[in-house]
C-alpha cells in the first residue's frame, strides 16, 4: 500500500469488484443496494443515516430509525457480513449515571465510534433545540447518556477515533433547528468529554455547486500517513430543494482544524433510484466506513433519500490519490481558524 492506515480495521470488509476504470472519483456502489429497505423493523418504517464497526467476530451498527409515529430514535443491529442485518425492535434504551432511563426526545442521525475502551454513540436531539447528544458503552447492554456537549444550536457531530495531543477531537456543524441554510465544519476539544473547547473552524461551503449551501462531517475520519482521511457531505440548493452529495478531504494528523487537501468534485453524488426517490428525495449521506488497513479496502455506509441505507466501496489509495490530484483549498481551509 502506498499510505499507511490506522485504528479499527478487520479482513471481512464487505466488498464487491468494482469497474476497470473510473470516469470520476473511484468509488463504486453495491449491486445489490440497497441493504436495509423500508419497513425493516416492527414498528419501523425507514432506517436510513446510520453507523457501524467491526465488532467480535462480525460487526456491530447504531441506526437510525423513523417510528410509524413519525419520531426518529436509534436501534442496535448486529450482521456477520456487514451487509445483512439483524436489528433489535426495541429501541436502546439510554440510561444516566445512576442507571436510571435517560431518553432523549428524538435521536437522529447518528454516529458510532471506538476511543480506547469505550464506545461513543453521537447523535443530534433535542436540548431546547437542535443539539448533540452522547452516549458510552462498552458491552452494547448498558448505555450511559453524558452530558451535553454543547448548547443549541449544532448537529452532526463526529468523535476522532483517538486523542490528539492527549485531547478527545469533536467535528461538529453549528446550525438552527430547522433545514439550515449555512453550515461550515468546526473542531472542538476536551480533556474529559465533559468540557468542551478551543473550538477551531476546519471548512466551509465553497463555490462548487455540490457544496455551496451548506457541509458537515460524515463518517468517522480515519488515520492515515498523510493525514485524516474525512467523507463528509456537501450540500447545493436547486429549485427542487436541497441535493446531498459525499465529498472528501484530508486533515492534519495533529492539528485537523487545518485542511491538507479538498478534493474539487464530489465523490458520489444522487445518480441510483434509491438515492434520487424517497421521504427525502437526492441524498447520499456519509455516516460511516469500515476498512482493512492491509488491504486498504474500504466499504462505505450511507443514507440514501431518507428512506434506505446503501453501501460502496473505495480502495483507499486510490481515493487519497484522487482527492490530492483533484484538491483545491482556500485561505479558510487552511488557517488554524481561531479568528
Amino acid at each position: 500500500m502506498k499510505y499507511k492506515l490506522y485504528g479499527p480495521t478487520t479482513n471481512k470488509v464487505p466488498w464487491q469488484e468494482g469497474p476497470d476504470a473510473f470516469e470520476g472519483a473511484p468509488v463504486w456502489r453495491y449491486q445489490e443496494n440497497p441493504i436495509i429497505g423500508r419497513n425493516p423493523v416492527k414498528n419501523v418504517a425507514r432506517i436510513f443515516n446510520s453507523a457501524v464497526l467491526p465488532y467480535e467476530d462480525g460487526f456491530i451498527g447504531v441506526f437510525r430509525g423513523e417510528q410509524t409515529n413519525g419520531i426518529p430514535t436509534i436501534y442496535l443491529g448486529r450482521s456477520e457480513d456487514g451487509i445483512h442485518w439483524d436489528i433489535d425492535e426495541d429501541m436502546i434504551k439510554f440510561v444516566d449515571e445512576n442507571g436510571e432511563i435517560f431518553m432523549p426526545q428524538y435521536a437522529y442521525d447518528p454516529r458510532l465510534v471506538q476511543v480506547e475502551d469505550d464506545y461513543y454513540i453521537i447523535w443530534c436531539q433535542d436540548f431546547y433545540g437542535a443539539s448533540i447528544g452522547i452516549a458510552k458503552t462498552r458491552d452494547f447492554k448498558t448505555f450511559v447518556r453524558i452530558e451535553n456537549p454543547f448548547v443549541p444550536f449544532n448537529r452532526n457531530a463526529v468523535l476522532f477515533p483517538r486523542k490528539i495531543q492527549d485531547k478527545f477531537m469533536l467535528l461538529s456543524r453549528p446550525s438552527d433547528s430547522g433545514h439550515t441554510p449555512f453550515g461550515d465544519i468546526f473542531v472542538s476539544e476536551s480533556a474529559d468529554m465533559i468540557y468542551w473547547g478551543k473550538h477551531r473552524h476546519v471548512m466551509g461551503p465553497n463555490d462548487k455547486w455540490w457544496q455551496s449551501l451548506k457541509i458537515g462531517g460524515g463518517a468517522t475520519p480515519i488515520e492515515t500517513s498523510e493525514g485524516w482521511l474525512l467523507l463528509y457531505h456537501g450540500v447545493a440548493g436547486t429549485c427542487n430543494g436541497f441535493v446531498y452529495s459525499i465529498g472528501g478531504a484530508i486533515l492534519d494528523l495533529e492539528n485537523p482544524s487545518i485542511v491538507k487537501y479538498r478534493c474539487e468534485n464530489f465523490l458520489m453524488t444522487p445518480e441510483e433510484w434509491y438515492e434520487e426517490r424517497g421521504f427525502v428525495p437526492n441524498v447520499c449521506f456519509p455516516c460511516a466506513t469500515v476498512q482493512n488497513t492491509q488491504t486498504g479496502q474500504m466499504a462505505i455506509y450511507y443514507g440514501a433519500a431518507d428512506s434506505y441505507v446503501g453501501l460502496a466501496f473505495a480502495n483507499t489509495d486510490e481515493l487519497i490519490d484522487y482527492i490530492k490530484e483533484h484538491s483545491v483549498v482556500n485561505e479558510s481551509d487552511t488557517e488554524i481558524g481561531r479568528r
